[in-house]
């Protein structure tokens, strides 16, 4: 899969530059613009808790960061058996079945957040396992004609300030120059690897910056400046591509920023229960309206499927596109595919945060893992299908009767 990819971004680039980047999708004002010069309306779900998990997708409260999950792994199972357990998870939770499933329901694009380390190592050495599941992914998403933004969830340092960044619990990305260094040299590589690929509609450069309870006088006026920097090294390789600029605090605010400082830039923010009235992004309306530059609505969801009808409409009857958050998710309704829960995984979530001592019995632990394994598979989800319904989507009794 990896080679043909490489063979098909080198035939565009042997057809020059400007042939490359009209097979890419690309902003107009307000609008993105297919290859074909359609309106592309985007309507996407985010791959979530794949290769950036996150504590309360595995029901548990304390360990929350991907470096406290993976250490309750390795104090559940060892070293051995955890390593195993994350290659078989990452293997296998986004298969080519759900990627077919996401496009037969009528979504157009996935988004993928990232953890910086599966991608390169603290010395700024490119490598990892996550690359060769993002190509792989990316060739299914080819196959399937969906789009794909990739978005990096936990940068070098943490960007946020939260459990989700995977940082020390302060942005010290912002901080810290080899990080930014980092982060730099992590986006240069994803561009260069991906240049005039027609699959990626754009590199969404970091997830929710800058947490509100943090020094915000000073680190939002560093915010743009930075994204210019990001922008600059991903346009030298990989000119033309679409960038999206995520506002901060837990991207909720484009205070900070001025006019667009370059071509094919989109806005994106992040709402989560909030009011279904135009109020609610009012704000972010008097941004477009003032620089004609599109929106995105990046995540959102994980209330009800009534909310979640009434808060896309609001955002379609505007003109913005959306991707829901997240795809799959442990034992929950508020998702597109839901896992079954294991027997004894409420054992497996004590021992996780604390709560017991005692690891459990080596049944339970074997049992339990083995079920989670095989849940995660798209063939054992439950889809819950109301939920597709509220964003819009529907499948076919084809797909209905085949599971």
């Amino acid at each position: 899969m990896r080679l043909l990819s490489i063979l098909a971004v080198a035939l565009l680039g042997l057809c020059g530059p400007a042939v490359a980047q009209s097979r890419l999708v690309h902003i107009e004002g307000k609008r993105f613009v297919a290859p074909d010069g359609d309106t592309l309306h985007l309507k996407g779900i985010s791959l979530g808790n794949w290769l950036m998990p996150e504590g309360y997708m595995f029901k548990f409260e304390v360990a929350k960061a991907p470096r406290q999950i993976y250490g309750a792994f390795e104090r559940l199972l060892g070293p051995d058996r955890a390593a195993a357990f994350w290659r078989s998870y990452r293997d296998t939770y986004v298969g080519e079945a759900d990627i077919r499933f996401i496009k037969s329901v009528g979504f157009n694009v996935v988004r993928i957040p990232l953890h910086w380390q599966l991608f390169m190592d603290a010395n700024g050495t490119i490598g990892g396992e996550g690359w060769p599941l993002l190509d792989r992914v990316l060739g299914w998403a080819r196959a399937a004609g969906l789009y794909v933004i990739v978005d990096l969830h936990a940068a070098p340092g943490g960007q946020t300030g939260i459990n989700h960044d995977d940082g020390p619990g302060y942005p010290l990305m912002f901080y810290v120059p080899r990080d930014q260094e980092l982060t730099v040299r992590l986006w240069q590589a994803i561009a260069r690897r991906y240049a005039g690929d027609p699959t990626i509609l754009g590199y969404d450069l970091l997830n929710e910056p800058i947490a509100p309870y943090h020094d915000t006088a000073r680190l939002n006026p560093q915010l743009e400046p930075f994204y210019r920097r990001l922008t600059l090294a991903i346009r030298k390789v990989d000119p033309g591509r679409i960038v999206f600029l995520a506002g901060g605090q837990w991207s909720s605010s484009f205070d900070m920023f001025g006019p667009p400082f370059a071509s094919n830039l989109a806005y994106t923010y992040h709402a989560f229960w909030a009011s279904t009235s135009r109020d609610s992004i009012q704000r972010h309306l008097n941004f477009s309206n003032r620089y004609d530059v599109p929106l995105f609505l990046g995540e959102t969801g994980e209330l009800t499927d009534e909310w979640n009808e009434a808060f896309r409409k609001l955002h379609e009857a505007n003109g913005i596109g959306w991707s829901f958050w997240t795809y799959k998710n442990l034992d929950t309704s508020s998702t597109v595919v839901s896992i079954p829960r294991p027997d004894g995984w409420d054992q497996i979530a004590d021992f996780a945060d604390g709560r017991r001592e005692d690891r459990p019995a080596p049944e339970v632990v074997d049992r339990a893992i083995a079920q989670y394994l095989d849940g995660v598979r798209f063939a054992n989800g439950v889809v819950r299908w109301s939920y597709l319904a509220s964003l819009g989507l529907q499948a076919g009794p084809t797909l209905r009767a085949e599971r």
